[in-house]
């Protein structure tokens, strides 16, 4: 005995293409960016941060790019 089965509409037939994504779909990698962001421009904060200094001149030219 088979179930019977319920076909969804086809989304032409409703108008369009609805794309509907949850709050936190966007909110968590956009939180996720800024956090490292700031990591980033603000390696004080960062306890690992020691290595190249190449990679410090770059963002110091970046963080007075930025105060401009």
């Amino acid at each position: 005995m088979s179930a019977p089965t319920h076909s969804r509409p086809h989304p032409a037939a409703s108008g369009g293409v609805v794309n509907l994504l949850p709050w936190w779909a966007l909110a968590l990698p956009t939180l996720a960016f800024i956090t490292l962001l700031v990591l980033i421009l603000n390696p004080v904060d960062a306890h690992a941060a020691g290595g190249d200094p190449a990679i410090a001149h770059l963002v110091e030219r970046v963080q007075q790019l930025i105060a401009r």
